[in-house]
This record gives structure tokens, C-alpha cells and sequence, in this order.
């Protein structure tokens, strides 16, 4: 009835709005045309960005209202969906109430009220995985995962739009910045070093191994240092970063014991013509061949889940719930990110051994957003 309740408080019209919203055909753009539109982010791009976005984020807003709608094993029930449901609410409601959009001065103000949109959405993941989580609780432990595709399929659905809808707001957004760092239109690095970023986001992961272990494995980066290409520096950052996490925990784990020097983390960059692929190897002893199926899920880890300390959604602080792992979100988001830009994520494992993941990029940037 929870649902009911609160979906109640929201106007019947509105709710008829998404809907019709919700069934309109969404228009995907590719990394390479958010590159060439906004290397000029002239008064009049800036005005044409804005009227797309007035028109576009309504609709993939609508459709996402609608799936948190709709969940099996009364998922949509759950206070941490029914929070994030009323946020998306809030967001359509802004969006469409929002008049249209003539000069420069509206575009500025709509610029600033779908700023607030993004900020509004920031604790999404953590609040969903608490969702799930609850859910997790209240289900049948004999219920096997494979019998909940249908919520593994809405988790990478809703996931995948809410890159696609942050990716577009944040890349408008950053068009406005009058002193933009050298080579980046928006989020875009048009000359990006895939070595770079590896070493950064390693050397984060080896700051929270060294915080929850007390000690971290080295990572060593091999690859053509003077290599760059157009890519979204923070997307790739957060792969890796998860990435390298994944291996320190193991390697961490499998020789915390052991009287043996904890070998390194491999990383290796390679530019082929299509893609730029970064594997990443470990030797943390490998994931079972019957478990490999199940990495990609939202409800499944090998760690311990931060989440289940809490119960209380007001007493949540949700910046620190994100430790080593836990959130059984690294992996399958991981892989999102890298589908988004036409990349992909694949791990392959040696049991007994340890595990690569090979990440692979789109070097050519003109594959379309996949739109759920």
C-alpha cells in the first residue's frame, strides 16, 4: 500500500504525463557528436543543446518513473525505490513545468535547474543498492539469482539511462565553463591518456586497500606512455578504479597469511585501430568457474555488504557506505560504463590462479547510446 500512498501525492495529471512521456522515442548521440557540437559552445549551440535537453530528459526521466513502477518481487515497494521514485518524480515535474526555452537567459536558467536535477539524483546507486538489498532480505534464500533476471535487466536498464541522462546534463553543464582545461570540450578529453588515468584510479584503490588492509599490492602500468585519444576521463577512472579494487582485495586476501611478497597488479594498455584495451591481471586466486556467471549480477559479492549495517534510511550517510566492495555494483556498472561509448568489459578467470579483465574502449566514438 506504501506505494499507493505516496504515488497518491503526486497529481493524477502528472502521473498521466509521464506516461505519455514515457512513450515517446528517445534520441541517442554518440561521443564523437557531443565532441564536434561542443568544441564551439557558442550562445547559439548552447541555446539548440538546451532545447534538445528540454525535450529529451522528460522522456528517458518518464521511462525510468514508469520501470520503478513496475518491479517484481515488490521491488517497487521498497522505501529506498519509493525515494528514489518520488526523486524522479520531482525531476519530471521540474523538467516539464519549465517553459520554453527562447534566449539566452532562459537557457541560462535552464541550465542551472537541470544542475540541480543531477545533484538532486547523486545518491541514486547507493539508495537503489539499498533497495535491493531490503529486498535481498524478505526473499526466500533457496530463490537462485538466475530466477531474477527480470530485476538484473531493470538494475542495467535503469543504470544505463542514468549514465546517459548524467552524461548529457554534465557535458552541457561543463559547456558553460568560460576557462575549460586545455583539450576538453565538456567531460570529452580529446587527448586523454589512458596511462594516466590508470595510474590516478590506482592509486586511489591502493589508498582504501591500504586503509582497509593496512597494506596494498603494487601496480605496475605498462604501455606507450605518449598515447592519448578522445575519451570521458572520469568514466574510464571509475572502471579501472573498480577494476584494480577487485584484484587488490584478492591478492590482498590470498596472501594475507602467506610469508610470500604479495605479487603486483598488471595493468596493460594496448592501442589497437577499433579499440584501446586495458587488462587487468591479478594473481588473487581466480573466481570458481560456477561463480563466474554470477559477477555480473546485482545480487551477489564475495564481500561483506556495508549496506547491511544500516536499517534506518534518515540515519544513512551515504558518502560512506562506498568501502572496499559490498555494493555488488562495481563489475556490472563497470561494464555499463564501458557498453555506453560502444566498449565492452569481459573477465575471464584461472581458478586457483588469479583473473584478468580485459576493458575494451571505442577508439572510434561513433557508436550511439544505447537507449533502454
Amino acid at each position: 500500500m506504501a506505494a499507493k500512498k505516496l504515488y497518491e501525492s503526486f497529481s493524477r495529471e502528472l502521473i498521466e504525463e509521464v506516461h505519455r512521456w514515457g512513450s515517446m522515442k528517445q534520441t541517442g548521440v554518440s561521443l564523437k557528436y557531443m565532441m564536434e557540437f561542443g568544441s564551439k559552445p557558442t550562445p547559439r549551440n548552447l541555446l539548440i543543446s538546451s532545447q534538445f535537453l528540454h525535450k529529451e530528459l522528460p522522456m528517458r526521466i518518464a521511462r525510468r518513473v514508469i520501470d520503478l513502477q513496475t518491479l517484481p518481487y515488490g521491488l517497487s515497494l521498497k522505501p529506498a525505490v519509493l525515494k528514489v521514485r518520488d526523486w524522479y518524480l520531482d525531476s519530471f515535474r521540474d523538467l516539464r513545468s519549465f517553459p520554453d526555452i527562447k534566449d539566452e537567459n532562459d537557457e541560462l536558467e535552464f541550465t542551472k535547474m537541470i544542475n540541480l536535477v543531477k545533484v538532486r539524483h547523486n545518491n541514486v546507486v547507493p539508495m537503489m543498492a539499498l533497495g535491493v538489498q531490503q529486498l535481498k532480505k524478505d526473499l526466500h534464500p533457496k530463490i537462485d539469482y538466475k530466477d531474477l533476471d527480470e530485476i538484473h535487466q531493470f538494475l542495467d536498464r535503469f543504470y544505463m539511462s542514468r549514465i546517459g541522462i548524467r552524461m548529457l546534463i554534465g557535458q552541457h553543464v561543463a559547456l558553460h565553463d568560460p576557462n575549460p582545461p586545455p583539450d576538453c570540450v565538456g567531460y570529452i578529453h580529446t587527448k586523454m591518456s589512458p596511462l594516466e588515468v590508470a595510474r590516478d584510479a590506482s592509486e586511489d584503490a591502493r589508498s582504501i586497500c591500504l586503509r582497509e588492509y593496512g597494506s596494498a599490492p603494487k601496480v605496475n602500468i605498462y604501455g606507450d606512455p605518449n598515447f592519448t585519444f578522445p575519451y570521458v576521463p572520469t568514466h574510464l577512472h571509475l572502471m579501472v578504479f573498480e577494476l584494480v579494487k577487485n584484484s587488490l582485495r584478492a591478492v590482498e586476501e590470498r596472501f594475507v597469511d602467506s610469508d610470500k611478497v604479495a605479487p603486483p597488479v598488471r595493468i596493460i594498455v594496448a592501442d589497437g585501430l577499433e579499440d584501446v584495451t586495458i587488462k587487468i591481471s591479478d594473481e588473487g586466486g581466480g573466481i570458481p568457474r560456477s561463480g563466474l556467471p554470477k559477477i555480473f549480477t546485482y545480487l551477489y559479492s564475495t564481500a561483506r555488504n556495508p549496506l547491511d549495517e544500516h536499517s534506518d534510511l534518515d540515519t544513512i550517510d551515504l558518502a560512506t557506505v562506498s568501502t572496499l566492495a559490498g555494493y555488488e555494483y562495481g563489475l556490472p556498472i563497470s561494464r555499463l560504463y564501458a557498453r555506453y561509448f560502444g566498449g565492452d568489459l569481459q573477465i575471464i578467470s584461472m581458478e586457483g590462479y588469479g583473473t584478468d579483465a580485459y576493458l575494451h574502449l571505442s577508439r572510434l566514438g561513433d557508436s550511439q547510446e544505447p537507449l533502454p
